[in-house]
């Protein structure tokens, strides 16, 4: 081949190797290029740079700039540190670069550590950010198109309580094309050892910087739950958004330990939604209308949370067409050791009833409801209000309709001033009215006791732990039905049929009719307290035929009755009277003929399961 037709194919491989390395990073020492870039950093943003690796350069497809172990300054060297480390990325403006001047396009910081504020004087970045904004509000200056981190390390404190905060593997990504007025922002983190993803779309930087408003769209995803919000926006004068959004999470504990927050109850609370709109200014995000989910119910209404003085305060007004109570009931037993697990009857003595798990912001709520439900039993016309301030809990029942009755009721709850750890308890309750036999087959047990019922109770306790707390129960608590029945004994056709035993045993075949049925004027009984142990001052019964008196004791902490009996016909000159010994846990209590003879004849006369909430009420309650 002759060399005249050897020259293009020289040519044309020549050029092919000059583009191949023009692509290609080469590594320069040239100190004189990486000083000039610093300059422009120090002139343009108020940065220091500092390279102490290698630099590469390449010069297709667009000229590229990288800098290894890299340090950048606020203001002049051996100022506040913003970054160090990893490797800074510059492509540049190709039609700038030929003019002589250095402007930058993309810009991209990989496997660096970036320090933010450690303090509320700590102003590092705020000359940086004042010369950004500038460039950004003016028409026309030359800025980055493209902003990422990979691989990065961010530290710096929470802005809440100044304690130091770490998020790692962060990459951020902020990009603003040339042919638009929106920039976008996305990207991830690990924070708290559990990842994250947040997208911010359609933002208008130059109107947020000339304090106008700017539509924007946000989502966050992290383990827990996920965030979707829409709207507008203003920096001028402080950040306030407005628009419509939506938070969800299946656990909100779970949630806010990752967020490193709390809320008022919060460990009562599980899976939790809010959906509606909001204004957001001064650290107050108002709920002009909200829909709220919390476990299975759905509530509606209006609200505020506001974030000020280092601890939440949410207020709240919600109404719901039907509130199932079954799964806060649960909560609170097992917070009180009131609903053991193993079956046993003490409560755990290990349970803590310390307020400050639950006392982690202020709360003040009002729910409202057409009806409730706790498993099988059913509420009317419910109204209720909790409110929760630093060591102290207060809940009330205003009013709910129960059983053709109506019942309210308060309690307060309240750390003890020279002991957080212990709670001092006051409850108070009252119901009128209640049809028992339709309340006991609500609560699944046998009707045993019928007619129209009303009580009250009082009292107060204090301790460190649930068994404590019931060990010092004091009070006092009344309970009269009148015009009921007692289904499945007829303590009358006893008392007669013993009649001719006057020594007070129980006739034989006293107790085998199981059918019958004892009517009654009024049955009451009456309970003071004193250090757990309920002394029972006044039990009586009445009927046409017969009376019976009740006296004994009832013991909280052990939960169990121990209390005797007496039955006698009102007919005159019928002596003695039956003698019964009532005793056994609450679950399981029992009576059963007294005296010298009852050991061989000990058939239980009553065994009613009362005072312990029934299993098909605890089956709706979460585990």
């Amino acid at each position: 081949m002759s060399p005249r037709r050897l020259l293009p194919v020289f040519a044309s491989g020549a050029l092919v190797s000059l583009l191949a390395c023009a692509c290609i990073p080469w590594s320069v020492a040239t100190p004189g290029l990486a000083n000039r870039v610093a300059r422009e950093f120090q002139r343009s943003y108020g940065v220091a740079m500092r390279v102490r690796g290698r630099t590469e350069i390449a010069l297709l497809p667009l000229p590229r700039l990288g800098f290894s172990d890299v340090r950048l300054e606020s203001g002049a060297r051996d100022g506040p540190v913003l970054a160090e480390g990893g490797t800074l990325s510059l492509q540049l403006n190709l039609m700038a670069l030929l003019g002589g001047r250095i402007d930058i396009n993309t810009l991209s910081l990989d496997g660096a550590q970036v320090h933010l504020p450690v303090a509320e004087d700590d102003q590092r970045w705020a000359e940086p950010l004042a010369r950004i904004g500038g460039r950004l509000a003016t028409e026309g200056a030359s800025h980055p198109r493209r902003v990422s981190l990979s691989r990065v390390t961010v530290t710096g404190c929470d802005p809440r309580n100044g304690t130091p905060q770490v998020a790692r593997s962060v990459d951020v990504l902020l990009s603003w094309p040339l042919w638009s007025d929106r920039a976008n922002l996305a990207g991830g983190f690990t924070w708290n050892d559990a990842p994250a993803r947040f997208a911010l779309t359609g933002l208008r930087l130059r109107d947020l910087i000339a304090g106008a408003a700017s539509p924007f769209a946000a989502t966050a995803e992290w383990p827990a739950g996920d965030l979707s919000a829409e709207g507008t926006g203003q920096l001028g004068g402080g950040l306030t958004l407005t628009g419509r959004g939506a938070l969800r999470t299946r656990s909100l504990p779970e949630t806010l330990a990752w967020a490193g927050g709390d809320v008022a109850l919060s460990p009562f609370i599980e899976r939790f939604g809010l959906d509606g709109s909001f204004a957001f200014a001064d650290g107050t995000v108002m709920l002009p209308t909200v829909r709220v989910t919390a476990g299975s119910n759905l509530l509606e209404g209006a609200g505020s949370v506001s974030f000020g003085e280092g601890r939440p305060s949410v207020q709240a007004t919600l109404a719901a067409e039907s509130l199932n109570l079954a799964p806060l009931v649960g909560s609170l037993m097992r917070l009180f050791g009131s609903d053991r697990p193993d079956g046993g009857d003490a409560p755990e003595p290990g349970g803590s009833v310390a307020l400050r798990p639950l006392t982690g912001g202020d709360l003040d709520l009002r729910i409202s409801s057409g009806g409730g439900s706790l498993g099988p039993l059913l509420f009317d016309d419910l109204a209720a209000s909790v409110l929760v301030r630093q060591g102290n809990i207060e809940a009330s029942l205003n009013r709910a309709r129960l059983g053709n009755g109506t019942v309210k009721g308060r309690l307060i709850l309240a750390a003890n001033a020279a002991d957080a750890e212990r709670t001092e308890l006051r409850a108070q309750g009252s119901f009128d009215g209640l049809d028992l036999g339709e309340v006991l087959a609500g609560l699944g047990q046998d009707r045993w006791m019928m007619g129209e019922a009303q009580g009250q109770v009082l009292v107060e306790a204090g301790g460190r732990d649930a068994a404590s707390l019931l060990g010092h129960v004091t009070g006092h608590a009344g309970f009269t039905v009148e015009g009921g029945a007692l289904l499945g004994l007829d303590l009358s056709d006893m008392a007669h049929r013993n009649a001719a035993h006057r020594n007070g045993a129980v006739a034989p075949g006293a107790l085998a009719r199981r059918n019958g049925r004892t009517g009654f004027e009024r049955a009451g009984i009456t309970l003071r307290f004193t250090d757990g142990i309920g002394e029972i001052v006044d039990g009586s019964l009445k009927a046409a035929s017969l009376t019976a008196t009740l006296n004994g004791l009832v013991s909280l902490p052990e939960r169990r009755v121990a209390a005797r009996a007496e039955l006698s016909l009102r007919e005159a000159g019928v002596q003695p009277p039956m003698v019964f010994d009532v005793a056994g846990p609450w679950d399981a209590v029992t009576a059963r003929p007294a005296g010298p003879e009852a050991g061989s004849r000990g058939e239980a006369v009553l065994a009613p399961k009362v005072l312990r909430l029934p299993a098909t009420v605890r089956a709706y309650a979460p585990e």
